[in-house]
């Protein structure tokens, strides 16, 4: 007889909320279910081992084919805005919470998440399933984030199954398990708000001070500084998003974490041939989410979290009080990771010209995102000769060499040095990102089967700033069938 896989007892903190926060059920089994990627990482920030590929009891928990010892599996109810309009009650509509494990490093709990695990009062008119398409772009790009540095849910596994769910296609159907201190969203304190049920929401209010921000408690109005400290994280982590080109798709604020980490991969893409107004979801026909609106939807999102929690606050001037400070925030860290991914350790007046010159270069030109920065760190103060693989890059040679001697000339200012410059400037811009293309490759395989592409990409994005021989193909650039990909909310 297999031994059962190992795992701790279960909790589950949110099923401490009173019962009308969600609503309690059981997943729905996924038939005959099998495994197409494990994430070792994110297993070990929770204690967990390595499954065998064949482990039928590891499948079979995050299938949702059987409950863990201590499990309390539930769905969350929240609302939201999606595309800035009012949606009123959304919630949890394919994922089932098991429960939470200690962190490793004994600094929280861990929750569990099964996203497409079946049905649940907030399914809608949907199945409640995912596709295995969109649980290995999850998968890949949530554990690809955490290793950029950039806050995130992670990914634990991916569970395949037969199973046939319809889409805009026939696909086959997957579960993958997110993990997070918290799932909770601006959604979920949208929703108490604009249900008038204030009482409820100064318990989600009171739950989510307590448990991830207990330094507040101390303020003299908690739920301001509540405020203020989110907005504070929203704004570096926009800014975070910016740095590395990444474009998340689907900022409705119920896709907003309270923790500040990325969440809800759905139609997200890494900048390619650079446009700052370029939008990564088909379904986006407003442009609303593109790369250059981020960081103001990022703020707006913030402003209807400060609405939600208006009533706890006490008036508009202290809500506004705790939202003012998100413009500046954003700009002084977008400012700090472009001066270190251009290598200048020093800031002078007429830095932000020289910003303003380079991405007029990137946008002109359309440059690829990634391999620009890359490059741009083999530069050489007094040897132009290094500057062919990134002049490569660039129709308009002359303006490059333009602004190139304005760089140059920056260097000199602070004293550069060529090979400490280098090494700090391929420490922050990364060799390898998840490029929509190299996705799609993975998922062709894996849909027949074939998972080798899914564990490859996985590595290497393990190591997103090391160089990785036998890798290099995966840092090319991106061959010219990969501009008609398009992803969409729907998965």
């Amino acid at each position: 007889m297999t031994q059962a896989y190992s795992l701790p007892p279960f909790e589950n903190r949110f099923a401490a909320l009173p019962p009308a926060f969600y609503t309690r059920l059981q997943p729905t089994p996924l038939p005959a279910p099998y495994l197409v990627g494990f994430s070792e990482d994110a297993a070990a920030t929770v204690g967990l081992s390595t499954p065998a590929i064949d482990d039928r009891s590891f499948l079979d928990i995050f299938a949702g084919n059987q409950i863990a010892p201590g499990s309390a599996p539930l769905s969350a109810v929240y609302s939201g805005h999606q595309f800035g309009v009012w949606a009123g009650q959304l919630g949890d509509g394919r994922a089932i919470t098991l429960g939470d494990l200690p962190a490793a490093d004994g600094q929280g709990r861990i929750e569990l998440q099964l996203k497409g695990a079946g049905q649940t009062p907030y399914s809608r008119m949907g199945d409640g399933r995912a596709v295995l398409r969109s649980s290995i772009r999850e998968f890949l790009c949530s554990e690809a984030m955490a290793a950029l540095g950039i806050p995130t849910t992670r990914a634990l596994t991916v569970i395949g199954s037969d199973q046939r769910v319809l889409r805009e296609a026939p696909e086959t159907a997957a579960v993958v398990t997110r993990m997070a201190p918290s799932f909770i969203r601006f959604g979920s304190f949208e929703h108490w708000y604009y249900n008038q049920r204030f009482d409820e929401l100064k318990i989600l209010a009171d739950t989510v001070l307590e448990q991830f921000y207990p330094e507040l408690l101390a303020e003299e109005n908690p739920y301001q500084a509540l405020l203020r400290e989110v907005t504070r994280r929203t704004a570096v982590l926009m800014a975070q998003w910016q740095a590395v080109g990444f474009m998340h798709g689907v900022m409705n604020t119920d896709n907003m974490s309270i923790l500040g980490l990325t969440l809800d991969y759905g139609p997200f893409g890494f900048m390619e041939a650079f446009d700052a107004r370029h939008i990564c979801n088909h379904t986006d026909s407003q442009g609303r989410y593109s790369y250059q609106m981020q960081p103001r939807i990022g703020q707006w999102n913030c402003f209807a979290l400060g609405q939600a929690m208006l009533p706890l606050i006490g008036s508009v001037e202290q809500t506004e009080a705790a939202l003012a400070g998100y413009e500046a925030i954003f700009q002084a860290q977008h400012d700090a990771l472009l001066h270190a991914k251009l290598g200048l350790t020093t800031q002078q007046a007429e830095d932000a010209r020289l910003f303003e010159a380079m991405f007029g270069i990137l946008q002109a030109n359309g440059v690829d995102f990634t391999l620009f920065f890359r490059r741009l760190g083999d530069l050489r103060i007094d040897n132009t000769a290094h500057d062919e693989p990134l002049r490569d890059l660039i129709l308009d040679r002359p303006a490059f060499d333009a602004w190139a001697a304005q760089y140059r000339a920056r260097l000199r200012a602070e004293d550069s040095d060529d090979d400490a410059r280098r090494l700090a400037m391929h420490a922050v811009n990364p060799k390898y990102v998840l490029r929509n293309y190299l996705a799609q490759v993975a998922i062709e395989q894996a849909q027949q089967k074939d998972f080798s592409e899914v564990a490859r990409l996985q590595q290497m994005l393990r190591h997103p700033f090391d160089e990785q021989p036998g890798f290099e193909r995966y840092a090319a650039l991106p061959p010219d069938w990969a501009s008609h990909l398009e992803v969409s909310c729907s998965s």
